[in-house]
């Protein structure tokens, strides 16, 4: 499927929110589908003053002004990789989230049979109180490393060894787990009382070969898909195969253009092929319906958390 260089968009469904809840209230399976969107919604932004909090001083030196970009940069040093790295892992995966938009979802398919897929690598399903054995993160998790080469197939819990590096760069952590860093007298971050390194001894290594440690990330060829990835993956076609002929709800939520595949065109085709199917889009600007599932879907434009806290 090609497309213009506008992304497509389906207005909202007339009554939208209104049918959206009844088809969740009458659902026996709910599948959600999770993209950047959806933490975006949640306050995990990426740029701006949350960036310019944390990373001012990487800004200063490397002149990118967003995470992501710092994700790919090519640093002067493993340590300062490294500063980048633990800081952005600990605001993304360990810190509370902004807002209670995953709560909020939770809330809403606590009591159903739901399962999660995602492409989100923050964890905020099971911080918010999703059972673990309902989801599969197909993209990785920033809670996880892995070997850089990688020598063998296994990731391991970075928790730890994060609060070690943050803490070495001058942050500290409140009773509510989030990373504070020093200020000055007018409130504003004190750049001179952080360093934009860790210690060297603190640079993670493969137990196994000695290479550097890298993210579970999927950037490349070198993402393991470890144990847990297989049998996360295993139980959602178990799932999926369970629940064909049932009253089911494909949930989309924020989920983009950039890797469609996985979540959008999936939902698509088992929208069009499960004959008691619904399938909502609810995205920022960006909900849109296929001409052959018209029928049985829902387009919903606006913020996530917005519309949930409707429903």
């Amino acid at each position: 499927m090609r497309f213009g260089s506008e992304m497509p968009r389906t207005p909202d469904t007339e009554n939208g929110l209104e049918k959206l809840d009844e088809v969740l209230e009458s659902a026996e399976a709910v599948v959600i589908g999770a993209g950047a969107g959806l933490s975006t919604s949640a306050g995990f932004t990426y740029e701006g003053q949350r960036f310019e909090r944390y990373f001012g001083d990487f800004e200063k030196k490397y002149h990118y002004n967003d995470m992501y970009s710092g994700g790919f940069y090519p640093y002067d040093s493993e340590e300062e990789k490294w500063g980048f790295w633990s800081r952005n892992i600990y605001i993304n995966r360990y810190m509370p989230a902004p807002k209670p938009v995953y709560a909020k979802l939770y809330d809403l398919v606590r009591e159903k049979d739901y399962f999660v897929l995602t492409t989100n690598v923050d964890h905020q399903f099971q911080k918010a109180g999703f059972d673990k054995e309902r989801i599969f993160y197909t993209q990785g998790d920033y809670g996880l490393w892995q070997c850089s080469k990688p020598c063998h197939k296994q990731t391991y819990d970075n928790k730890s060894s994060v609060v070690k590096m943050v803490l070495a760069q001058g942050f500290r952590i409140d009773s509510a787990g989030n990373l504070v860093p020093p200020v000055t007298e007018n409130g504003e971050t004190d750049w001179s009382r952080l360093s934009i390194s860790v210690p060297a001894e603190l640079v993670p290594h493969c137990p196994v070969c000695g290479e550097p440690m890298s993210m579970n990330l999927r950037a490349d060829e070198t993402f393991v898909e470890d144990a847990g990835w297989f049998e996360a993956q295993n139980r959602y076609s178990d799932y999926l195969d369970a629940h064909e002929n049932k009253k089911t709800l494909f949930l989309e939520l924020g989920v983009g253009w950039n890797t469609p595949g996985i979540i959008k065109f999936a939902f698509w085709d088992m929208a069009g092929k499960w004959k008691n199917a619904t399938y909502a889009c609810l995205n920022f600007g960006q909900a849109f319906i296929p001409e052959d599932l018209k029928n049985n879907s829902i387009a919903l434009n606006g913020d996530i958390g917005e519309i949930l806290n409707a429903l």
